[in-house]
């Protein structure tokens, strides 16, 4: 028998949504569950500055806690290092203060009002004005993948066939086709976000959590046990069974 371990993907500034996963994770495994969050904290929901302070916090605490980089996460990060809002990996071009991408709703969080017209180097001085040098610390700080007996967590996916030492790390928060089109198995069962879907879905060597919370959808936290998945709810355990 394994501990079982909680996992949580793409919050997307739903504080809300955060919390009822989170009552959900102590109902189920008490309150010194393992829990790894799969990253994307922040950007389209309206409160990405609660969602780092209830993480921080809980983490303070002692909750046994691990909260993994996602590219959302990287592009604030990035912005609050040097005020950049281009990312190479997104292939429209459009920047991450883009309505479609999010960042002014998580500046927005901060008390930051601000639409596309206000120019970059305003915003950057806003911005570093406002976010707690905490959170800077905190987004710097976070890994990109946390292995487990069996199992391998992970924003995005990685490269198939590559050693997990070798992996680009632009590819852990970023990847998709390569990762998703792959069917055979991994060294790992690979748990995961960053593809939005309609609803979590297993894939037999992977687990996508990421049920679209970005867009609206709600979210979904799930247990992993003994090689086994499920996602939690209001009515207990809802298994998530490998799709055939």
């Amino acid at each position: 028998m394994t501990e079982p371990i909680y996992a949580v993907a793409d919050i997307h500034g739903r504080r809300d949504y955060l919390d009822r996963a989170l009552d959900l994770i102590e109902a189920d495994g008490g309150g010194g569950a393992e829990v790894i969050f799969t990253g994307d904290l922040v950007d389209r929901g309206p409160e990405s500055r609660a969602v780092i302070d209830t993480l921080m916090q809980g983490i303070a605490a002692g909750r046994n806690w691990q909260v993994l980089l996602g590219n959302h996460d990287r592009m604030f990060a990035r912005f609050l290092q040097d005020g950049s809002v281009h990312d190479a990996r997104i292939r429209s071009g459009i920047t991450w203060t883009h309505h479609k991408v999010g960042g002014l709703t998580t500046l927005a969080s901060y008390g930051i009002e601000a639409g596309a017209e206000v120019p970059l180097p305003d915003l950057f001085a806003a911005t570093r004005q406002a976010v707690p040098a905490a959170h800077r610390d905190f987004l710097g700080a976070l890994p990109r993948v946390l292995e487990r007996e069996g199992l391998l967590f992970v924003h995005a996916g990685l490269r198939p066939g590559v050693a997990l030492a070798d992996q680009d790390p632009e590819d852990l928060i970023w990847i998709r086709d390569e990762f998703l089109d792959h069917p055979d198995p991994h060294p790992w069962l690979v748990v995961h976000g960053h593809t939005a879907l309609e609803y979590p879905q297993h894939f037999g060597n992977r687990i996508d959590l990421d049920g679209g919370t970005g867009y609206g959808r709600p979210l979904h936290p799930a247990v992993i046990e003994d090689g086994k998945c499920w996602l939690l709810t209001e009515r207990g355990r809802e298994a998530l069974e490998p799709a055939t």
